[in-house]
């Protein structure tokens, strides 16, 4: 496995992330992901080298960090990178905000349940309006005083917000972020460029979340006919799950990316999902680690097999071209 520095963190992670909102998630009374399967995916996920693994004290209700933790009790701390994320309470129903109460209390309860004395990475999982950032920077610039917390990330913004942190806790001497977990993947550059420019300029680490697109850019999905969110999709995939599907990943735009992706695929003998993943890898202005929710311990095989796959520079240029209709012009990504 050839690890990569988590930005300016110094921190060397596998060049995948596990991502668990799965675990212990609950789709129409059916737990997507139980304790069992958990415990498996995340020993599939080290056997193949992977070390960063993502959380989030929501996720589950507090499950997934506690089926991690009982995971992590018998192996060497050390030897992972996990994050995780605040905002939602897990203890209060008035306690969904940045306020100092809120981030402390989150935080231990994230430790309690990953049995676990620090977090390497703590995101603001949202950013809040209502609560002064400087007021949030300084209850996570406590956490990492005390050893609780390594490094500060931010997942959800805007780019301006971004910026915003960013000078706050360089003018009041806080920890600053370090790494970002955006919405980001082959068929959507643009549409966060100035997100991502932020984040090269910094030095700030990219973590996408949806680095597939849910699913879209596997190949699963065949356009039917010639309209934009007509699809075949096979049963218990998640547009057939999520009435989201369509509005957040299918489009024009998408379509022929997933084209493009399917026929550098064929040539370098890969699967669409490891292109759209090493196409992530690859960029070269900033760290990116995108993380990946398997379902399946060989859907995780899969996506850990882009680590092995090599685009050449025309490939990959090909894969950012096809966002691009032959007047330049950017396809639409909306209805």
């Amino acid at each position: 496995m050839d690890y990569r520095r988590l930005g300016s963190t110094g921190v060397q992670v596998s060049p995948v992330c596990f991502g668990t909102w799965r675990f212990g998630q609950e789709s129409d009374g059916v737990v997507e992901t139980d304790r069992e399967q958990a415990h498996e995916l995340l020993d599939a996920f080290a056997d193949a080298g992977g070390n960063f693994i993502d959380t989030a004290n929501g996720y589950g209700g507090g499950k997934s960090e506690a089926w991690i933790g009982d995971w992590l009790a018998d192996r060497d701390r050390e030897e992972y990178v996990v994050a995780s994320k605040c905002f939602w309470s897990t203890v209060s129903r008035f306690q969904e905000n940045l306020s100092k109460k809120n981030v402390r209390a989150e935080v231990e309860g994230s430790l309690d349940r990953l049995g676990t004395d620090y977090l390497d990475v703590l995101y603001l999982h949202r950013w809040d309006d209502d609560t002064p950032i400087e007021q949030t920077l300084r209850a996570v610039d406590d956490l990492v005083s005390e050893g609780k917390v390594h490094h500060v990330g931010l997942s959800t913004a805007d780019a301006w917000k971004l910026t915003k942190g960013i000078w706050k806790a360089d003018v009041n001497n806080y920890e600053a972020f370090s790494v970002t977990q955006p919405l980001f993947h082959a068929a959507y550059y643009e549409d966060v460029s100035e997100y991502l420019d932020v984040c090269a300029d910094q030095d700030l680490a990219v973590c996408p979340y949806s680095p597939l697109a849910g699913g879209f850019l596997t190949g699963k999905y065949e356009r039917v006919g010639d309209g934009t969110y007509d699809l075949d999709a096979p049963e218990g995939t998640r547009a057939t799950l999520d009435d989201r599907f369509e509005r957040f990943y299918v489009s024009e735009r998408g379509w022929h990316v997933l084209d493009e992706i399917r026929a550098v695929a064929e040539e370098i003998d890969a699967t669409p999902a490891q292109v759209a993943l090493r196409w992530l890898i690859d960029q070269s202005e900033f760290t990116c680690v995108p993380i990946v929710g398997a379902r399946t311990t060989e859907q995780l095989d899969e996506n850990m097999g882009a680590v092995d796959v090599d685009l050449s520079d025309d490939q990959f240029d090909r894969i950012v071209d096809a966002r691009y209709d032959e007047n330049g012009e950017l396809y639409r990504t909306g209805h």
